[in-house]
């Protein structure tokens, strides 16, 4: 780390020098010598001094983004004292703004939560319950201090405010319940006591996890979510326009995505968005395996990339192979037709984070890969095919089923993993995972301090963006909520930094 702030110390001296003049020899040199065709600028004036670029100045460690205060009024179970609850929450995804070259769009997700149990089941507590998930326009300047230029708030297709509120069962929700920061159910109306026919929970079908952010050459914006998953088009205003889930029955849906995805596991859904250049192909990433068809298979390296046509709704889907068993894809995007840059990693803190300096994890992986989905094989294209049993009964061995996708003998794929160990039969079956590249190593790069990075920003073909999720700056142990802590005296927030990475494309 010291090194690479030495190297940025050495670059900034460096470009301030340039144009200076150096010491004068002009005694020892005979004026005979100067070529003809090199202009005499003794008397010029001097060259103004090269002025870095945004991505040069920024400080190696990174810089924090603005944020307001949500809620000041909790009280963190640890210290006994109030903690700020931070609107902040701006790092579940980013994306370059494509009119401006030193300004980004950065996605919050639900709003602050905590995994909680009450009376009513399994479910988060939301200490904002009406927070409306957001996108916040950023702009970098030449000094590498980061403002906040515009928000829009994510609405309804009449022009009401959505929330982070769990969708119902029919539209993928998995059953978990809205609570209060005190552990009372959200409830439709909050002034009467709960009943499940006259004042149940507060449910919202246009409610979003947001995790993923695309932002058109027109202004407007695609979403994709955890919930449903869901991807959904918004207007520049933030109003929805379009939206494709893997529920048929959804009379919002433009598109359809394959109905496997409606197996996404909670709170890992689609975690990142992408798009292609020509902006005609959405490309969703889901964060870890998927429960096809169910719990069982939770503890494996395999996961899927669905892409979409938005004009025709053909769809095509991947596999993708994490470097360990449910590790988290946290972002995705584009650098042409094929080739893609994705984060993957955990979810532990390289110096313990809220846990303590006892729970470092100098094994923490936080990384950027390079894909290119034209290595893979599209599961969509998978013909069925049958081998001929002894009593010569046809036996299907691969086959396409219209909930579960692509089958190996009546097995989802990643039943198929979890049967065999590995991904062998796979192989056999020619059913390959798209290859991947080390991009950058977060960790060894600038010893990443958080839990959570789940931003990507493609700056040129030399320099990247990374951005962390700070959760709102709101933690929680055993279900009480707290400050979340990088260590015994910094708070985590939004932190933006800016690395090199080769981003070329030769296609």
């Amino acid at each position: 780390m010291e090194l690479k702030k030495t190297l940025l110390s050495t670059l900034i001296l460096s470009f301030a020098l340039t144009g200076c003049g150096g010491d004068d020899n002009n005694s020892n040199n005979d004026s005979n010598n100067i070529a003809d065709d090199v202009t005499d600028t003794s008397n010029a004036p001097a060259a103004p001094e090269e002025t870095l670029e945004f991505y040069e100045t920024l400080a190696a460690d990174g810089v924090y983004l603005p944020y307001s205060v949500l809620r000041s009024d909790l009280i963190d179970h640890k210290t006994s004292l109030p903690f700020e609850v931070r609107n902040g929450g701006f790092g579940s995804a980013m994306f370059k703004d494509p009119q401006s070259d030193n300004r980004f769009y950065a996605l919050t997700d639900r709003g602050p939560n905590a995994t909680f149990t009450g009376e009513y089941g399994k479910g988060k507590k939301f200490p904002s319950p009406d927070y409306t998930p957001r996108i916040g326009l950023f702009e970098v300047s030449e000094n590498g201090e980061i403002s906040l230029i515009k928000t829009t708030l994510m609405k309804r297709p009449d022009g009401s405010l959505i929330t982070g509120l769990p969708n119902t069962s029919d539209l993928g929700g998995t059953g978990e319940t809205p609570y209060n920061a005190d552990g009372s159910p959200v409830l439709v109306d909050p002034t009467l006591p709960y009943d499940e026919e006259t004042n149940p929970l507060k449910l919202d079908d246009y409610g979003l996890d947001p995790e993923g952010l695309v932002v058109l050459s027109n202004g407007s914006f695609w979403v994709s979510d955890e919930y449903g998953p869901h991807m959904v088009h918004f207007d520049a205003n933030g109003v929805e326009i379009g939206r494709i889930n893997a529920f048929a029955e959804d009379e919002r849906n433009t598109h359809t995505l394959p109905a496997e995805f409606g197996y996404r596991r909670a709170n890992r859904g689609m975690e990142g968005l992408a798009i292609t250049p020509d902006e005609k192909t959405l490309v969703g990433i889901m964060q870890s395996t998927m429960y096809l068809p169910n719990s069982s298979v939770k503890n494996l390296d395999i996961s899927r990339i669905v892409t979409v046509n938005t004009e025709t709704g053909d769809v095509h889907q991947y596999l993708y192979k994490q470097e360990k068993t449910q590790n988290s894809n946290s972002e995705i995007t584009a650098l042409s037709a094929n080739e893609f840059i994705l984060i993957e990693r955990d979810g532990s803190f390289l110096y313990g984070g809220p846990n303590g300096a006892e729970a470092a994890k100098p094994d923490a992986m936080k990384r950027v890969y390079r894909i290119d989905l034209s290595t893979g094989t599209d599961l969509e294209s998978v013909a069925p095919s049958v081998v001929a049993a002894a009593e010569a009964i046809a036996v299907p061995t691969l086959s396409q089923d219209p909930d579960l996708g692509l089958l190996i003998n009546g097995n989802t794929l990643e039943q198929q993993v979890l049967e065999d160990g590995d991904w062998s039969t796979l192989a056999e079956h020619n059913i390959v995972p798209v290859e991947k590249t080390l991009v950058v190593d977060m960790v060894a790069e600038v010893d990443y301090p958080h839990d959570k990075m789940e931003g990507l920003w493609i700056i040129n073909d030399e320099y990247l963006g990374v951005l962390n999720d700070d959760d709102f700056a709101t933690w929680s142990t055993g279900g009480e909520l707290e400050q979340k802590m990088l260590d015994t005296n910094t708070i985590d927030g939004n932190r933006l930094y800016i690395v090199p990475a080769d981003l070329s494309v030769t296609q």
